[in-house]
C-alpha cells in the first residue's frame, strides 16, 4: 500500500507554484483521469528539483518506476 504525499505538497511553499499548480489539477481531475495527472504533475517536480524520479514517484503515490 503507498501513500501519497501529493496533497500535501499543492500546499508547500517549498515546491515550485507550477508543481503546486500541477498537484492541485490533479486532485480536481475526474478520478478516471487523475494517474495521469498526477504523472504530468510528478514529471514537473522531477524537471524543477533534484530528487530522482523514482523518489518523487514513491512520494505522490505512484509505482515508483522511471517513465
Amino acid at each position: 500500500m503507498s501513500i501519497s504525499m501529493a496533497s500535501l505538497l499543492m500546499h508547500s511553499d517549498m515546491v515550485p507554484d507550477e508543481a503546486r499548480a500541477a498537484f492541485r489539477a490533479a486532485y480536481e481531475a475526474l478520478p478516471e483521469h487523475r494517474t495521469e495527472r498526477l504523472e504530468s504533475a510528478a514529471r514537473v517536480l522531477y524537471e524543477a528539483t533534484d530528487l530522482e524520479c523514482r523518489d518523487i514517484r514513491e512520494l505522490v503515490g505512484l509505482d515508483g518506476e522511471s517513465r
